[in-house]
């Protein structure tokens, strides 16, 4: 009987660990990058914008602002790049707090930094700390892009295009 006692209580003790089984980590697989579209319809370019924005979401408290011209050849695309320019300078103007993020992306790489370059140029230096700006294209645009928003305090993010 004693022996009977002892099984029970060590079956018991044991029972709860062996009962117990480490979470297992999912793996996770990683994501295939989307190629860099070639067309000018923002759907096309929807799920690779997704792709490069996202690792910077961390403390973004609201959706992103996309500004995104079409290629330069389509139709109206002086009328486009000018209302975007207008839209860019109007959102500027009403000032961005911490956890905004811009992001500029285009067919039309050069337009598109000629775009941040007009609209940052007014801009109260130092007034938008804690704001990301993420340009994606090539390394040389962005280094003008740097140069165009970082007197602005942003925590500039470069994404190259590919």
């Amino acid at each position: 009987m004693n022996l009977l006692t002892r099984l029970l209580v060590v079956a018991c003790l044991v029972l709860p660990f062996t009962a117990c089984k480490k979470e297992e980590v999912p793996q996770t697989q990683a994501q295939a990058a989307p190629p860099l579209p070639t067309s000018s319809e923002q759907k096309d370019w929807k799920p690779y914008l997704e792709y490069k924005i996202t690792p910077h979401m961390g403390g973004i408290t609201s959706s992103p602002f996309v500004y995104f011209l079409p290629k330069a050849d389509s139709e109206d695309f002086d009328g486009k790049y000018q209302r975007q320019l207008e839209k860019l300078q109007t959102d500027l103007g009403r000032g961005m707090t911490e956890g905004v993020m811009l992001v500029f992306a285009s067919p039309a790489p050069e337009k598109e930094v000629e775009m941040i370059e007009a609209a940052f140029k007014d801009v109260p230096q130092g007034s938008m700390k804690g704001v990301k700006v993420v340009f994606i294209g090539t390394p040389i645009l962005g280094e003008r892009v740097k140069a165009a928003v970082e007197p602005a305090g942003v925590n500039y993010i470069f994404e190259e295009a590919k």
